[in-house]
């Protein structure tokens, strides 16, 4: 076949049908595209002004435990609120929680606590290495009389966080991810003690003899909703300068 006939049909214009098609496809795409990096937009400021929140909320004044306890019961909002509560530690039925801790790996240790008002409060007392798991090589820091705390309110997740995550192991009180119920069985509690439905992460500082450290709560809100944006804005950009070439190739003049 001569090449002039082969370019001829290279060249051919689209039918009329198939342009129209072909451009109803491009428009969605586009629309799609600049809705989604939209709505990533306003993601992002949702996540700035959850951020400021919880900022404000975390340098707030501590409140008392009955507090925290109906606001939560309300609906509040008591992630990471500043709280204070006075109690007996249960030492013998402390909770290892798998974690790390200035780039060393080993447990943050979660004890119950009980209060004078009979609330059992299971609290993160904070970080020790894999070597200093056993109880009895930091007893200096068990106390065993009434103690106070101030830390941060923590909701527990309300199942497990993903499908790779490692089950729990309650009969070793080894923990990957912060079951309460699974936590609190077996808990030897005072009679007419109540489970409190979150837990509290200590504040900073070591327990005599110098474990566990407390002040480990990480205040981490993954936020790439910008990124996103761009790249959903950029793709409908590019979608919109080749609808742009299909057209004018279409209702270009011949010369």
């Amino acid at each position: 076949m001569p090449d002039g006939a082969g370019q001829g049909a290279a060249d051919a214009p689209m039918s009329r049908g198939r342009f129209l098609t072909a451009l109803a496809f491009c428009l969605l795409g586009i629309a799609i595209l600049f809705s989604l990096g939209t709505w990533q937009v306003e993601r992002l400021f949702w996540k700035q002004g959850l951020m400021a929140e919880i900022d404000g909320r975390i340098h707030a004044e501590p409140i008392d435990l009955p507090t925290l306890q109906r606001r939560f019961a309300a609906g509040e909002p008591v992630q990471y609120t500043p709280v204070t509560l006075t109690g007996r530690f249960i030492n013998a039925s402390e909770r290892f929680f798998l974690s790390t801790f200035e780039g060393q790996a080993g447990w943050n240790v979660y004890v119950p606590l009980v209060t004078g008002a009979g609330d059992l409060v299971f609290v993160n007392r904070g970080f020790v290495p894999y070597d200093m798991r056993d109880p009895a090589k930091r007893r200096a820091g068990q106390p065993d009389g009434e103690v106070t705390i101030t830390g941060l309110a923590r909701v527990p997740p309300a199942e497990k966080p993903g499908y790779f995550m490692p089950d729990n192991e309650p009969a070793k009180d080894t923990f990957f991810w912060q079951d309460l119920p699974a936590m609190a069985a077996g808990v030897a509690l005072p009679a007419g003690a109540k489970l409190v439905p979150f837990f509290v992460d200590a504040g900073p500082g070591r327990a005599v003899g110098g474990w566990p450290v407390g002040g480990t709560t990480v205040v981490s809100l993954p936020n790439d909703h910008l990124q996103y944006a761009v790249t959903w804005y950029g793709i409908g950009l590019a979608l919109v300068v080749m609808t742009g070439m299909m057209v004018a190739r279409r209702y270009r003049r011949p010369a």
